[in-house]
């Protein structure tokens, strides 16, 4: 039974999600959450993964009454939950009218509703309540390191166990998240929003990231990558790629972000332009010689400058227009911290998707999208788009003759198979090169052998080169 609203308190955490606050507060009753959760009407399901687990980062949205009754049961001040609850606000048409006086909530996708959730530190959740629970909490990827703790705090929308990764042992990470307050100010007196010189900064090293295969040179990450991973991450190396990622690239995201908001550097930038006198950005350009320096890989620059069609080189071209007072051209917001659709990196949960798909049914066809290019990606979509529409009208009542828009679907189609072929051929490359079987390769390909090997020697990328 539930005790007189105010006998017990229990305190939010700040940025926590109102779904995770429910759970203490059942635990102060002795009541399961579920149990505690029947004291609201439910307009509809909790979200769930694919496979039916539910998701760590369902959020729940309540109407006038439902939050009224929240906080008689926490003993907390509505002013005070709003403070610390970012989803306290939200509204959703399911809900009854606010004047009906019965307490009623609503399941949402936390992401959805006020930005990325992550998983809260246990023990710092303990130093607050006395018990270490679950908790999750809005929180951007600036702020996913636990300083107090050295962990680093995991994305909670992803269908995976773990909360968190180790990096006591990794104090740059820890040491980026104190530079980062530092950057943020800097991004304000700039005139810029620090999310976005975040997002941008997060897209540049995240697709050196996806490039770092190939770097010989590259050893700072994979040492981190082990050292998260527990000291190995040989077992499920592709997995631990996956989940490390954002918190072994941490330390460099932070220092591209400082350096792309220094006005020194963006001088380098209209010097390799060529100022006043337009060149092509040469692969031996100052600025990204600098950029390299400034995350200890002096070989980067020439690596980085020649990575045409990336967030980095488009950030580069802003720079130079607006110096130039061209703009930018049409279609484009003229804005250098703007990150093209095309240049976002996939998040966890999308890539443990696409890696849990690939295990149930090799060769399924998920993993050709990981290998191409993100602008290559985005161009396959559009074409693909493109000849639905045109099949569309083809099926359809419409003007023009009907031949002529069969000839335009058959070229986008063709153009759409020609780039997707091309991007299986990466694939099963990079399966070869891996040290898969050919034979292998090719019974996930539904093909002869010999068949797959004469397609690869005729490219000549069956030995890497």
């Amino acid at each position: 039974m539930i005790h007189h609203p105010g006998l017990l308190r229990t305190a939010p955490l700040q940025g926590e999600t109102t779904s995770s606050l429910i759970c203490p507060i059942a635990s102060c009753y002795g009541l399961e959450a579920k149990a505690l959760r029947s004291c609201w009407h439910w307009h509809n399901h909790q979200p769930k993964h694919e496979g039916g687990a539910c998701r760590a980062d369902a959020e729940v949205l309540l109407n006038a009454t439902g939050r009224q009754l929240l906080a008689d049961l926490c003993g907390v001040d509505e002013d005070v939950l709003a403070r610390a609850l970012p989803s306290w606000a939200g509204q959703d048409g399911k809900l009854p009218a606010e004047g009906d006086g019965v307490p009623a909530a609503a399941w949402r996708v936390g992401g959805v509703v006020a930005g990325p959730v992550a998983f809260g530190c246990r023990l710092c959740a303990a130093r607050r309540t006395g018990t270490a629970f679950r908790t999750m909490r809005y929180a951007p990827r600036w702020d996913r390191v636990c300083v107090r703790h050295g962990r680093w705090l995991l994305d909670a929308d992803a269908d995976q166990p773990r909360e968190y990764l180790d990096v006591r042992h990794l104090p740059e990470v820890v040491a980026a998240r104190r530079r980062w307050r530092g950057v943020a100010r800097r991004a304000v007196r700039a005139g810029a929003e620090p999310e976005r010189v975040f997002a941008l900064a997060w897209a540049v090293v995240a697709r050196w990231w996806d490039q770092a295969y190939g770097w010989e040179q590259e050893t700072v990450w994979p040492r981190r990558l082990h050292q998260v991973a527990g000291g190995d991450a040989g077992g499920d190396l592709e997995c631990w790629r996956v989940v490390g990622r954002d918190a072994v690239v941490f330390p460099e995201v932070v220092a591209v972000a400082d350096s792309l908001l220094d006005p020194a550097m963006a001088e380098l930038v209209w010097v390799d332009s060529g100022a006043r006198r337009p060149r092509a950005l040469p692969a031996d350009g100052m600025f990204c010689r600098r950029l390299g320096e400034g995350v200890g890989r002096a070989w980067l620059g020439p690596l980085a400058a020649t990575d045409y069609g990336g967030p980095l080189i488009a950030w580069m071209g802003g720079v130079i227009r607006r110096r130039r007072g061209a703009g930018s051209p049409p279609g484009y917001a003229d804005d250098p911290w703007w990150v093209r659709q095309e240049h976002q990196p996939v998040t966890m949960a999308g890539q443990l998707r696409v890696l849990g798909k690939e295990k149930r049914a090799p060769g399924s066809g998920t993993m050709w999208w990981a290998v191409v290019p993100p602008e290559q990606r985005a161009r396959i979509g559009s074409l693909v788009d493109s000849a639905e529409e045109q099949l569309l009208q083809l099926r359809g009542v419409q003007s023009g003759p009907t031949a002529e828009v069969a000839r335009q679907l058959l070229r986008g189609l063709g153009h759409s198979a020609g780039l997707i072929e091309a991007a299986w051929k990466r694939t099963a490359v990079a399966a070869v090169n891996g040290g898969v079987p050919l034979e292998e390769v090719a019974r996930w390909a539904d093909m002869p052998v010999e068949v797959l090997r004469s397609m690869l020697t005729a490219g000549g990328r069956e030995d890497g080169g």
